[in-house]
């Protein structure tokens, strides 16, 4: 396939630093941020106005290769064509009108593509919400509707959201549940198969097995036939960009098969393209009883949704709804964005630009050896940093360093797990902006490694 050219590409040229961020301008807001929104994420001093494809510019003239995608929001690429366009289209007829509990089309078109692309062939139904982490609370309840049970399955490192059910899950970093509890009760963690970090004592190859027999440990001694759900992201997201060894999703799913455990597949960073696939799943064989979506699922509107078994159904009207779910222009959104994917061969390009990422990082890791590890999917990659590669002690405050000596020099980036730097530009990204934003990291690899 040829590489497709990043819309409005040709109008936004990048990376150009003309003043070092922030400048004066971008300094005013970041003020009043500070003084009037309350403390979240900030990872970077960039306040950006207008964005094409692959390229951003911020408020003092600095073009960007955006290398984040809005975390991972924008696979389509900034304000692609086709999507403003069902966007403004939309707009002018009818913004909103509680699709919960009115009828809409385009919330019937939109769900008829997701019960289509979403792994397996079986019948399917869709809720909608508004972002992942409701997507996964919608999750929680479907399954514990349908089975009747209250405990979960998830694993370490895993991120499955910030509200309190989904916080439940979530087993990243101390920060997200500190001074937060109680949350939600009745889960149960498990190591994830790491193959770069193992559990102590196990061999990488029995990874695999040796998650298995735990999970089976944990349901024989006291779980008994109470869980309701094993939710498991395909890729872990902000652990680290973790991919787990080829048998692991399989296995996971006979297991679950056997037991009567409905499956949670968590696409909500990984799927819409982003590995290479249109859900992160279909790289394992991996057929999930439920998928969490959201992020690259509108191209930056807000806008998520569970795909789940059509037997999951809740039947019952008012055991679950919400105001804003499948809202109009989000359902526009979401529908031209999936028609963009498949027909400008996204996947195929993730994957062609994921393993150019992957080389420049290859060759980068051998000159830098407190690169300890790279790893990816389509343009799913992250490299992680450690102080040694024989202890792999993390290295976040180089990490740091570098995620910052990249924005000043136009690429930008967002740190992942405890040292890692994750690699998520929009799929429309093609090989020329690859190997601009490379060529940069590669000098502040060089200058913050100093």
């Amino acid at each position: 396939m040829g590489t497709p050219v990043s819309p409005g590409g040709e109008n936004l040229k990048g990376p150009d630093i003309v003043t070092t961020p922030p400048g004066t301008k971008a300094q005013a807001i970041v003020d009043g941020d500070h003084e009037f929104l309350m403390t979240s994420t900030k990872t970077s001093p960039i306040v950006g106005v207008r964005g094409e494809g692959s390229m951003v510019e911020d408020v003092d003239g600095n073009v960007y290769i955006d290398f984040t995608s809005g975390i991972g929001v924008t696979n389509t690429g900034h304000c692609h064509p086709r999507v403003v366009e069902a966007i403004t289209e939309q707009a002018k007829k009818l913004h909103h009108f509680a699709g919960t509990d009115f009828y809409y089309d385009a919330q019937v078109s939109l769900a008829r593509k997701l019960v289509d692309i979403a792994p397996g062939d079986h019948d399917k139904k869709i809720f909608f919400t508004n972002s992942g982490t409701e997507s996964v609370e919608a999750a929680i309840k479907i399954t514990r509707w349908h089975t009747q049970r209250q405990h979960h399955i998830a694993f370490v490192g895993a991120f499955h959201g910030r509200t309190m059910g989904s916080l439940g899950l979530t087993a990243s970093k101390p920060v997200h549940k500190d001074r937060f509890f109680p949350w939600m009760p009745g889960v149960v963690h498990v190591p994830y198969p790491n193959r770069y970090r193992p559990v102590a004592g196990v061999d990488t190859e029995d990874l695999t097995t040796f998650t298995i027999d735990l999970i089976e440990k944990h349901l024989d001694a006291y779980m008994v036939d109470q869980v309701a759900s094993i939710f498991v992201e395909p890729v872990q997201g902000e652990g680290g960009y973790v991919i787990p060894p080829d048998d692991f999703l399989p296995a996971l799913q006979r297991l679950a098969a056997d037991r009567g455990i409905p499956t949670v597949a968590d696409e909500v960073q990984a799927g819409f393209g982003r590995t290479g696939k249109m859900f992160a799943s279909e790289n394992f064989g991996f057929v999930p009883d439920l998928v969490t979506m959201a992020k690259g699922m509108g191209s930056g509107m807000p806008i998520g949704a569970v795909a789940a078994r059509a037997e999951m159904d809740f039947g019952v009207q008012g055991a679950h709804s919400n105001t804003y779910g499948g809202n109009l222009v989000a359902s526009a959104a979401a529908e031209a964005t999936i028609d963009v994917i498949q027909e400008e061969n996204l996947c195929d390009n993730a994957i062609v630009q994921g393993k150019l990422i992957m080389q420049r990082l290859t060759e980068l890791q051998e000159r830098f050896p407190k690169i300890g590890d790279v790893r990816g999917l389509g343009l799913m990659i992250a490299a992680e940093f450690v102080k040694d590669t024989e202890t792999k002690e993390y290295a976040a405050d180089l990490r740091n360093r570098i995620v910052e000596e990249s924005y000043k020099r136009g690429l930008i980036l967002l740190p992942c797990g405890r040292s890692a730097i994750r690699f998520i530009p929009p799929l429309v990204i093609n090989e020329e902006e690859v190997t601009a934003a490379m060529d940069v990291f590669d000098e502040a690899v060089a200058v913050a490694s100093k």
